[in-house]
């Protein structure tokens, strides 16, 4: 327990770091949680008759009400009259449709994929209050107001089931097949949610996001399997009063959902939107639901920022965003109210930034950030990690064109956009260095490797990771230089991947960059600065440099410098001055892919033996040996483990290198095996398989790369203004 005069200087500090409004916000929802949501959003009963019939019109009777939404509801992605011909196209998506089958047998057989890669066995209908991580059970009829989030285990582990994410897995097949099995699977699912969930009781209808996720899966199935037998009308009338139920938590939500300033805003307003646009039946206020419209246009210019980073600093949050705003706007679109030109044109930038971020060889990206597995809409057979499905649909939403070329990513578009959407030859974009200054993610590209680097000038949303100056290195299709992800929220243990040590930067003292206070919240947030970026004469160098102030907060306070540099196809040069006026441990840090490997302590050099060649690792100093070590899936700890999405690890090398000095300069280089890499006169020397290559580094407070020459070519890197 915190002392008070602890509590206050940490009151006093969110304050500085968060502001009063943040604060305020919390302070009101602890009070609301505790005190007035019973009030307001009581504990009931599940009762259509009542509810629903008092609305009148089509609601006035079941069998009234489904032949409304079969012949005058609103537009949806896709129509009664196009579900018979998307089975051909779904074919020219994936050409495979077993996998898919065999997947939709699994939920009716009681498995199911939490995080978009961990297989659960959850029986069918899965227990929805029962933590599928811990195995723990949250009582089903206590107020949610009354159950906290860590009281039965990681409450991911609940709500994943929750989500309906197989809801897309059995449209999807149903839309091939034309199986009514598969309907009749969607129709007991939700029906035993509604016998298991009673309004406002139970861990469920905690989170706004939550229930925002929830219904646009009920609403997809809704659509997908309407034309279906097992679709009746008793069954459509009470999903049709979830949907009201749902949408008045949403609406109490809202306040709190935007004051996180993230995914929770946006996705608690697109399940309202949803509401107001597929639903005006059910909507007798109308204000409330209908300001998320405004609420969207509005979260997009907070939070989206104008080089299309977004405030989570995370590119799965980013994927999520997108996906949220991609069904947003194409239903919008579909009803013929279309959100304004800013908003699409914020969305192409944030689109573009991933895209510019991604390896075109497997459609993924780095996985920065915090990672909790979430796949919003999962309408492809592409593996969790690859985001081209996202990407193409969003893209296009947007602007009506496509950024790749035809492959199984296309099935989102077809889903979202149409089969017009899939007729189009666009000149598909290509990808460049990047340099995201506001957000501060900034890219490399040689041949066949890619460099990420993260440096963000400064936050304007609360930090994620304390990973400044992080690097990521792609060769090949393949994440040599791994960010570490995320593994889980509530294990204490995996709180210490969204340090500094694990990732691929530089630690002092085993500090982080930035102070700790809670599970999310960092305060004494730092600051970088990009002193260049940019590329050598004829493009065959690459180089940027920059540094962050974390450590300045030290009692000898610590400035670290970064540069990477890129050459000819396949190396890179990564270059780190720790400058200070007192003596610390600095520890440089490499996490990599667990392939057969060599450590050669003499030569400061890791060899790996991955499946497109051999690649090696070299670090070293002028001013001394580094005291290299290796770990690898260590039994009690993180180290050495790489976290792909949320509750899975594998085995990775946690390569580092500790130093004992006051100013150091650190070199690694990574690539294929190279001739020899020797330090003198201030000049680092490589032989390449394209020749020499001298980097001239500079001393003292200046740059540490002061000029390069390669294959006959000098380059030369003006400071960022």
């Amino acid at each position: 327990m915190r002392s008070p005069m602890t509590r206050l200087r940490l009151g006093i500090t969110l304050f500085k770091t968060m502001g009063i409004g943040w604060l305020a916000s919390r302070v009101l929802h602890s009070v609301y949680t505790r005190w007035l949501a019973c009030l307001y959003e009581p504990a009931t009963s599940w009762d259509p008759e009542s509810r629903l019939r008092s609305f009148g019109g089509a609601l006035a009777d079941p069998a009234e009400y489904l032949q409304y939404r079969r012949e005058q509801a609103p537009a949806f992605f896709f129509s009664r009259s196009e579900m018979p011909g998307f089975a051909a196209h779904l074919r020219t998506c994936d050409g495979e449709e077993r996998p898919l089958l065999r997947r939709c047998g699994e939920v009716s057989d009681g498995r199911m994929i939490f995080f978009g890669e961990l297989q659960v066995e959850t029986g069918f209908p899965p227990d929805w209050h029962r933590n599928y991580l811990s195995g723990e059970k949250a009582p089903a009829d206590r107020h949610w107001s009354r159950i906290g989030d860590l009281e039965f285990g990681d409450v991911k582990g609940i709500w994943e089931a929750n989500r309906f994410s197989m809801v897309y897995s059995l449209a999807r097949g149903y839309a091939r097949t034309g199986d009514n099995r598969l309907a009749e699977s969607f129709w007991q699912l939700v029906l035993d949610w509604r016998e298991h969930n009673q309004p406002m009781q139970g861990v469920n209808w905690k989170s706004g996001q939550e229930v925002g996720f929830r219904l646009m899966a009920w609403v997809f199935g809704l659509y997908a399997f309407l034309d279906s037998p097992a679709t009746t009308a008793q069954r459509v009338y009470a999903l049709a009063e979830m949907v009201l139920i749902s949408a008045g938590r949403l609406e109490r939500s809202l306040p709190y959902e935007l004051s996180q300033r993230n995914n929770h805003g946006i996705s608690t307003a697109v399940g309202l939107f949803t509401v107001a646009t597929l639903f005006p039946e059910l909507d007798h206020s109308g204000r409330s639901m209908r300001r998320a419209r405004r609420l969207l246009e509005r979260e997009v210019r907070r939070l989206v920022y104008d080089d299309g980073c977004f405030s989570q600093h995370s590119t799965n949050y980013h994927r999520v965003m997108l996906d949220d705003y991609t069904w947003a706007v194409r239903l919008a679109a579909v009803s013929g109210r279309p959100f304004s030109q800013a908003l699409l044109r914020r969305i192409e930038r944030a689109a573009n930034l991933l895209f510019q971020l991604q390896d075109p060889a497997t459609g993924r990206v780095p996985n920065f950030g915090a990672n909790d597995g979430a796949l919003v809409l999962p309408l492809s057979s592409c593996e969790f990690g690859d985001y081209r499905p996202a990407l193409q649909a969003a893209h296009y939403a947007v602007t009506g064109r496509l950024l790749y070329e035809d492959g199984p990513w296309n099935e989102q578009l077809l889903w979202l956009c149409g089969a017009e959407a899939l007729s189009r030859d666009d000149q598909k974009q290509q990808r460049t260095d990047v340099a995201a200054s506001t957000g501060g993610y900034f890219g490399l590209r040689l041949d066949s490797d890619f460099a990420f680097i993260h440096a963000p000038p400064a936050f304007m949303h609360r930090p994620s990771h304390a990973d400044l100056l992080h690097v990521d290195v792609w060769w090949r299709g393949l994440n040599i230089a791994l960010d570490p992800g995320s593994y889980s929220y509530a294990d204490p243990q995996a709180e210490l991947l969204a340090g500094t040590r694990p990732h691929n930067t530089v630690s002092v003292d085993g500090r982080d960059q930035m102070v700790r206070v809670s599970r999310f919240l960092w305060v004494k947030w730092p600051h970088c600065c990009t002193r260049f970026h940019g590329s050598g004469e004829g493009g065959a160098v690459r180089c940027w440099e920059g540094e962050h102030d974390g450590y300045l907060r030290l009692d000898h306070p610590v400035l670290h410098r970064r540069a990477v540099v890129g050459l000819g196809a396949d190396h890179w040069v990564i270059l780190d001055r720790l400058s200070s006026d007192g003596e610390h441990e600095y520890r440089l840090h490499w996490l990599l892919p667990d392939f057969q490997h060599r450590l050669d302590g003499e030569r400061g050099e890791l060899g790996l033996q991955t499946s497109r060649g051999p690649y090696v690792v070299r670090v070293g100093s002028p001013d001394g040996p580094a005291a290299l070590s290796l770990a690898s899936a260590d039994s009690h700890s993180l180290a050495g483990w790489f976290s792909p999405t949320y509750a899975v690890r594998t085995p990775a090398l946690s390569l580092s290198a500790t130093f004992a000095a006051m100013n150091l300069l650190i070199w690694s280089v990574l690539g294929p095996p190279l001739q020899d890499v020797e330090f003198a006169d201030n000049r680092l020397r490589l032989i390449l398989p394209e020749g020499i290559a001298e980097i001239e580094c500079g001393t003292g407070d200046g740059s540490i790369v002061e000029g390069i020459e390669f294959a006959g070519a000098t380059s030369t890197f003006l400071a960022v203004s």
